[in-house]
């Protein structure tokens, strides 16, 4: 599915963004969500949060065309090495080996950012990838 630029502007785009969410979550976190059509809210604070995400970020954005998932991981990495977010690193790590990437590829990933982001960066990074990872 080939997703458009701009923003749902009503119920049908928006539900053709959380399909494309669906899939490619699926597609990169196998066996995480069951089939079928899914509710990601679990009654407590901020729970539409899961749900934005899944219709802005895996929809609009993983399932576009024009970068491969393996380059969507690549990106994904360096930011959020950029952003010390080590929670969304430990799962983008695991998602990143589904992608392709090897764990010395994603080591370098680590190595590289810390020219860029700094030593403390990386050093979360390697953190949050260690276990992920089990290594």
């Amino acid at each position: 599915m080939t997703v458009k630029k701009g923003a749902p502007s009503d119920t049908s785009a928006k539900a053709d963004l959380r399909t494309a969410g669906l899939a490619a979550m699926r597609a990169a976190l196998p066996g995480v969500l069951p089939d079928g059509d899914v509710d990601l809210r679990d009654g407590r604070f901020g729970e539409e949060l899961v749900e934005l995400g899944l219709v802005s970020v895996w929809g609009a954005l993983w399932a576009r065309d024009g970068l491969s998932p393996r380059d969507r991981s690549l990106v994904t990495l360096g930011i959020l090495i950029a952003l010390h977010a080590e929670t969304e690193l430990r799962t983008h790590f695991r998602i990143a080996l589904t992608n392709g990437l090897t764990e010395d590829e994603l080591a370098e990933v680590i190595y590289h950012a810390s020219g860029y982001t700094g030593f403390p960066a990386a050093v979360a990074a390697r953190t949050a990838a260690r276990e992920a990872l089990g290594a």
